[in-house]
């Protein structure tokens, strides 16, 4: 099974790929405005992510430890959506509010479909070790 790290690294490559694509939609495109705010949100939520990866990271070395568990972070990536969310508000003549927020939970989309396809293409081999 891959660690969190992994499964972080591999979210990052698709999603600058995918930002990649989003700019080349702001630029060329009639609108600038729904792109930006995607962009504006997959960034704040790859910041979101990786606070998560980090915190989970924290958390199985203080269990392996013995000590006290620390909390997950949460505040912090409410606080951050929030930001995101803020910025497309006070700035909306450049982003858009729905795409923002659409571009915030992104990562985490991708992040269930990439698991889902993981889970189907190691179902056979799980089934052989039971």
């Amino acid at each position: 099974m891959e660690n969190l790290r992994q499964i972080h690294n591999r979210q990052k490559r698709a999603l600058f790929f995918l930002l990649a694509l989003l700019v080349l939609g702001w630029g060329f495109t009639p609108w600038p405005k729904v792109f930006a705010g995607l962009i504006l949100g997959i960034l704040f939520g790859l910041y979101n992510f990786w606070i998560l990866v980090r915190r989970m990271e924290k958390f199985d070395r203080t269990l392996t430890e013995g000590t006290r568990a620390p909390s997950l972070g949460s505040g912090i990536r409410f606080a951050s959506g929030v930001a995101a969310a803020a910025i497309a508000i006070s700035l909306p003549e450049t982003f858009d509010l729905i795409a923002t927020v659409i571009g915030l939970m992104i990562p985490y989309g991708l992040m269930l479909a990439e698991r889902i396809t993981y889970h189907l293409k190691h179902q056979d081999s799980g089934e052989k070790e039971r």
